[in-house]
């Protein structure tokens, strides 16, 4: 809108003007000084407590003697997730050499009990990356499909073979999963290498991208006292780590943080956005062009999938156990 001048408005000089765009430059200096580093606004999400004293549930991670599944309960309500993200088109030895970027409506398999089954008909499986093999991951190659691997990055679990380069300071609560245990995300130098070496483990593999697991610890009670903002800096590390070894990644659930966090994220994952009404949230995913991969637990289909269909979502029903049995939109 333009502005008139007064009539007793006294004439600008050159001088006049020199000063006030002078005070307006240290003006604004001295606000960029009293923001705090890295201030982004606002940032904590609502949470839901983790209920106390859980046992694992149907949906453990395989190696622990329980069924596979989505984690322990997280700050939304719901289990964590447990899935990974799909990346880039691999060469010989399983280097990457260019990001996969999901387009949304992509039919995708979750399995994360044993080894991947490759029946079911869709361009995307997600399965775990320690009970896979380099092998099984080029078997799905093979046959078209890209492949993710699922990694645990928000907690420590005793039955992983790299569990003893987890100092025990960054192990926190149990996070309601047997063997399982929140991680210090503060922690950056500690963890950084040790995901590090995770990553490298999937694009050695061969794998096309990552689903980092329960990245909203500080929604929960952990041990710690996290907040949103270190969340943030922590999510945004492991995407990094991802893309420098060309490998795409996924944002699991996290849902409060998805506006800060799109541009770090190739695609999401999502548990049960339609059980607590929230797949609208994801919608920022599928006008950036990213996929969302959705899956549901006890909904049925009826009651989602016309919505799902609407917003673009790869949406399916899966049992808790995250076996081979699914049934899709």
């Amino acid at each position: 809108m333009r502005k008139t001048t007064p009539a007793n408005a006294v004439p600008l000089t050159a001088l006049t003007v020199l000063a006030v765009l002078v005070a307006s430059v240290l003006t604004g200096c001295a606000r960029d000084a009293e923001r705090p580093a890295g201030a982004r606004g606002p940032g904590s999400a609502a949470a839901r407590p983790t209920a106390p004293g859980a046992t694992a549930a149907p949906g453990a991670t395989p190696g622990t003697g329980a069924a596979t599944g989505t984690g322990a309960a997280t700050g939304t309500g719901r289990p964590p997730a447990r899935s990974r993200p799909a990346s880039p088109p691999h060469t010989p030895g399983g280097r990457a050499k260019g990001l996969w970027k999901p387009r949304p409506g992509l039919a995708w398999q979750w399995q994360l009990d044993g080894r991947a089954d490759p029946s079911a008909d869709v361009p995307v499986y997600d399965i775990d990356g320690f009970e896979n093999s380099a092998a099984d991951v080029a078997r799905l190659h093979r046959d078209g499909r890209k492949v993710v691997c699922y990694v645990n990055v928000g907690a420590w679990e005793d039955f992983r073979p790299d569990k003893d380069a987890f100092p025990r300071s960054v192990r926190g609560r149990p996070n309601g999963w047997a063997g399982e245990r929140w991680l210090d995300i503060r922690r950056l130098s500690v963890l950084r290498p040790l995901m590090e070496r995770r990553f490298d483990m999937c694009r050695d593999k061969g794998f096309d991208a990552v689903e980092p697991d329960l990245v909203e610890g500080y929604g929960n009670e952990t041990g710690f006292p996290l907040t949103a903002r270190h969340q943030l800096v922590y999510n945004r590390m492991i995407a990094a780590i991802a893309h420098e070894r060309g490998l795409s990644v996924g944002l699991k659930n996290d849902l409060p943080q998805i506006p800060r966090l799109l541009a770090d994220f190739d695609f999401a994952v999502n548990e049960e956005c339609a059980q607590y009404d929230e797949c609208a949230l994801l919608t920022p995913f599928i006008a950036a062009g990213k996929a969302v991969f959705h899956v549901e637990y006890t909904q049925p289909r009826r009651s989602f999938c016309p919505q799902a269909r609407r917003l673009g979502l790869s949406s399916m029903v899966k049992k808790p156990e995250l076996g081979v049995w699914r049934e899709p939109c």
